[in-house]
């Protein structure tokens, strides 16, 4: 999920009630969609929330579509379990 509507390649706007957030608060479900780049693979369903301060992404998810993903030190990889090719890659210190 994501409030960045420069993220989505297609979005669908949709009122679809909340998500609730950890501490309880809850973000309101404006819309669905796909984000990605011409370089990467496209992520599907992805739905866009008013107020969200970052974009959440489910690790579960993505491993249940057939990607692989790789934490390291200070890096996070997602891979194409078929091509093997790097979908993403974020190094932070």
């Amino acid at each position: 999920m994501t409030a960045d509507l420069a993220q989505f390649t297609s979005l669908k706007l949709k009122a679809e009630g909340h998500v609730t957030y950890g501490d309880n608060n809850r973000g309101r479900i404006l819309g669905r969609g796909n984000v990605g780049t011409e370089d990467s693979t496209t992520i599907e369903h992805v739905l866009y929330v008013e107020g969200l301060q970052r974009s959440l992404l489910s690790i579960s998810q993505l491993c249940d579509k057939g990607y692989n993903v790789n934490f390291e030190a200070n890096t996070c990889t997602i891979s194409n379990e078929t091509s093997r090719k790097v979908l993403y890659k974020n190094v932070w210190l």
